[in-house]
């Protein structure tokens, strides 16, 4: 199996087992629209406009996740998919789940790590619900707009499996 098949595989897999009993889910894009590679998270959202049902919450969050936290909490969701661009030193495309208590024990996950364990533990707090990071490995995250082709392709197929697998 060639690697990058296994690694869908593998992604899918592993977010079918983080959706399950998924009622209602938020997914928010995070990432900076000026750092390249870096807005793959929003991508992915955009990706998923007008094709999930009511019981998924797409955010554009950008920069800010934690402006959205009274919508959050106000959607009651059971799971809570937060999408970014991370150091996990994998070819560029990779993605994986990374789980709150993840986040907790790293300083390397993501460009983010301190607001978004704040917006975690907050939302975990409020919500009850299950909170996840699906990371997505860049290739370039200079100044400058738009995904390399690499992220590009990745965020189209990470759209396409959570389309899929949404509730």
């Amino acid at each position: 199996m060639a690697d990058s098949t296994k690694q869908t595989v593998d992604i899918e897999q592993s977010l079918m087992e983080w959706l399950t009993g998924a009622e209602r889910v938020v997914v928010a894009g995070i990432g900076n629209p000026f750092r390249r590679d870096d807005f793959v998270g929003v991508k992915i959202v955009r990706n998923l406009q007008n094709k999930v049902s009511n019981h998924v919450f797409l955010i554009e969050a950008e920069t800010i996740p934690e402006s959205f936290m009274q919508q959050i909490t106000d959607f009651k969701p059971t799971h809570i998919l937060l999408v970014d661009a991370a150091i996990i030193n994998k070819e560029a495309g990779t993605a994986q789940i990374a789980e709150t208590k993840q986040l907790m024990r790293t300083s390397s996950i993501s460009t983010h790590t301190l607001p978004l364990r704040i917006f975690c533990d907050y939302l975990t707090r409020t919500t009850g619900a299950e909170i996840a990071l699906l990371v997505i490995q860049p290739k370039d995250t200079s100044f400058g707009e738009g995904l390399t082709p690499k992220l590009k392709q990745a965020a189209s197929n990470l759209a396409a499996t959570l389309h899929k697998l949404l509730p």
